[in-house]
């Protein structure tokens, strides 16, 4: 009798997955805790492994296809298991021998770990992996390494051939381009869940961005007095992030309505502060949470963001890692943006979104001073947050970054 293998459940608002890499293949002997697949959702990646030892007689969903919680992905024979000339011979007739350390070593153990992306990225385009060097944690390949190598080769130039036009059954004509000008890629599940979310959020919400300004002199002077410090003692930088983070708790504190949600007819105020920190990872924008970020200090806030943002980049965030979030912020300045209004993360009503310092002129008691000037963005759900209420809130966020020592007031 066989037992099935089935989708999982993914966590948190998650009800279906692309099937990724397959790591065994029909045939194959499969051990308990053996990973099997790996799941595409569009938060993480989910690994999927063998909960029985036996062989993989069937697979149902190959890599690319769809599949939801509760599919069956493949099958196990609990009462085989393989032997060399590829035959199955049962389990219960034969005691499992141990291999030899010659045997132990499969030619897919020597390969590198990748991520699916790049794993699908490096087959289309005919790569050797062995020839990739991996940037991610414990050399694991990613995208950005694939396309790396793909750069630093020399592509041929195309030939440029005429379009031909093709009959259609319809007694309609298409054109098809065969000089490579264009590629058809599907999207990823993630990709596809982010764009649909994105919508979503617009056609919802009653969504408003109101903008301010604040000098960013206070907190480039306590960095520059404290940064070294803070690296020695804490061995993490001490970045703008963990500031901003501060002041938007303190803000949430004084404007409890940006930091709740609506459900149905209800207003659900949250006493306790997530905040989600937008990442933009391979496959797209993820925003992985700081938990109660209100207890933590400034050196574990920056600590959290820059594990976190490692995990992001490698393919390795789990789904507790994305879960939940009351609030968010984005910062577009580490691209160069000047501004932007930032979209909602559903069902959250607030998200901030942080630009690039620029040095500008500006009044100060009667005076023209050239000072490191940011601008800042408040999305908001109107139906739950009034214009009033988030231009105090943002202005609350300007007050704590151009006075730190305010923060330690609101403790």
């Amino acid at each position: 009798m066989t037992i099935q293998v089935t989708v999982p459940e993914l966590g948190e608002s998650v009800v279906g997955a692309t099937v990724g890499e397959w790591h065994k293949q029909e045939g194959d002997t499969v051990s308990v805790g053996e990973l099997l697949v790996e799941l595409e959702t569009d938060k993480v990646d989910v690994e999927v492994a063998a909960e029985t030892a036996g062989v993989l007689v069937r697979i149902q969903h190959q890599s690319g296809e769809d599949v939801e919680i509760g599919d069956v992905l493949a099958e196990i024979n609990p009462d085989e298991t393989t032997v060399s000339n590829g035959q199955t011979a049962s389990t219960e007739s034969k005691p499992a021998v141990p291999a030899s350390p010659t045997e132990k070593q499969t030619s897919k153990e020597a390969e590198p770990k990748i991520t699916p992306v790049a794993q699908r990225m490096a087959q289309e385009k005919g790569i050797d992996l062995s020839q990739i060097e991996g940037s991610g944690t414990t050399g694991r390949i990613t995208r950005q390494d694939v396309e790396n190598f793909l750069n630093r080769q020399e592509a041929p130039a195309p030939q440029i051939k005429e379009e031909r036009i093709i009959p259609a059954p319809a007694q309609t004509t298409m054109t098809e381009k065969s000089d490579g000008r264009e590629e058809r890629i599907r999207l990823s599940r993630r990709r596809r869940t982010i764009a649909q979310r994105l919508v979503e959020a617009q056609q919802t919400a009653a969504m408003l961005t109101t903008f301010n300004d604040v000098d960013m002199s206070a907190v480039m002077n306590v960095r520059k007095q404290r940064g070294s410090t803070f690296l020695d003692r804490h061995g993490v930088k001490l970045g703008f992030m963990s500031f901003f983070v501060k002041s938007v708790i303190g803000a949430l504190k004084a404007f409890p309505r940006l930091n709740a949600e609506i459900d149905g007819d209800d207003m659900v105020l949250k006493h306790y502060y997530d905040i989600g920190i937008a990442v933009g990872a391979e496959e797209g924008l993820v925003v992985p949470v700081l938990r109660d970020a209100d207890r933590q200090s400034f050196a574990q806030i920056e600590q959290n963001i820059r594990d976190l943002a490692v995990k992001a980049r490698d393919g390795s965030l789990s789904l507790a890692d994305l879960r939940g979030g009351t609030f968010t912020i984005t910062n577009g300045g580490i691209f160069g943006s000047m501004l932007s209004t930032p979209i909602l993360n559903q069902p959250q009503v607030g998200i901030l979104g942080m630009h690039r310092i620029d040095e500008r002129p500006i009044a100060v008691n009667g005076e023209v001073v050239i000072r490191p000037m940011m601008y800042l963005a408040l999305s908001y759900d109107h139906r739950l947050v009034d214009g009033r209420e988030a231009v105090q809130f943002l202005s609350r966020i300007k007050e704590f970054i151009e006075d730190p020592e305010a923060l330690l007031l609101e403790g």
